[in-house]
């Protein structure tokens, strides 16, 4: 048998990419049985690992360029439906299960806001700009998720955070795009690995999580707004003198 030709490989090399991108659903079902055995810190466990595929397979996939090697097969499209699952469904799932939205109906429409948001913002085809932004709130409602579980918030502070945050997906504000928005992209990805290790420590630390590292995990939540929020005005600037 003979050695396979790099063609063969790169081939390879795609489909082991989009494999790795399409995880993510597995990672949800695990999720959903997290979620349902009541074990919170697990369910946020998985998130931390879907975030981590989903921040990777993309610099993975421009790497070994799949759309050249795979031309006929929508990797943007796959990601975008485990996207939507890991980081607008299974968080609400939690939220709900968790009785972190309240009860009865109330919890059910409130859940019901984030996703019928997310549904219309993975629809548009401006939801990243150019300039490698998302544009509006960038559906990060595992993110929302964590903090509200770290933090322990009522289900009214829940309320708030929910509503003010499916508001901002219609708000054009550019958000920034750790691993692809090229302004401050080796500090952003310093801090945003930083982050993900607040994270995990903090998860690792429930329920008395440590004043210091969610110190450090808030701090890169506002190093992120006021970076998306300079780009944003330095666009409009741009725009308004073209």
């Amino acid at each position: 048998m003979g050695v396979p030709s790099r063609a063969t490989l790169s081939i390879i090399a795609s489909w082991l990419v989009h494999a790795y991108t399409a995880s993510g659903v597995v990672l949800a079902f695990l999720t959903v049985i997290a979620v349902a055995e009541g074990d919170t810190e697990r369910a946020l466990w998985l998130f931390l690992v879907a975030m981590v595929v989903d921040g990777t397979d993309g610099m993975l996939a421009r790497s070994v360029d799949v759309k050249r090697h795979v031309p006929w097969f929508d990797g943007a499209l796959l990601d975008n439906i485990v996207d939507y699952i890991t980081y607008a469904f299974m968080p609400m799932v939690l939220l709900w299960s968790a009785g972190y939205l309240g009860e009865g109906t109330s919890a059910t429409v409130l859940a019901s806001v984030p996703l019928l948001a997310s549904a219309y913002q993975f629809c548009r085809v401006d939801a990243k700009t150019e300039d490698h932004l998302f544009l509006g709130f960038p559906s990060y409602w595992n993110i929302a998720a964590f903090y509200v579980v770290v933090l322990d918030l009522s289900p009214t502070a829940v309320t708030w955070v929910l509503l003010v945050c499916a508001v901002l997906v219609f708000v054009p504000i550019g958000y920034v795009y750790p691993s692809r928005t090229e302004s401050l992209q080796g500090l952003t990805l310093v801090l945003t690995t930083v982050w993900l290790a607040s994270y995990a420590v903090l998860v690792a630390q429930l329920p008395d999580p440590g004043t210091i590292w969610l110190a450090i995990s808030i701090a890169y939540v506002v190093y992120y707004v006021a970076l998306s929020l300079y780009l944003t005005t330095h666009r409009a600037h741009r725009a308004r003198t073209a």
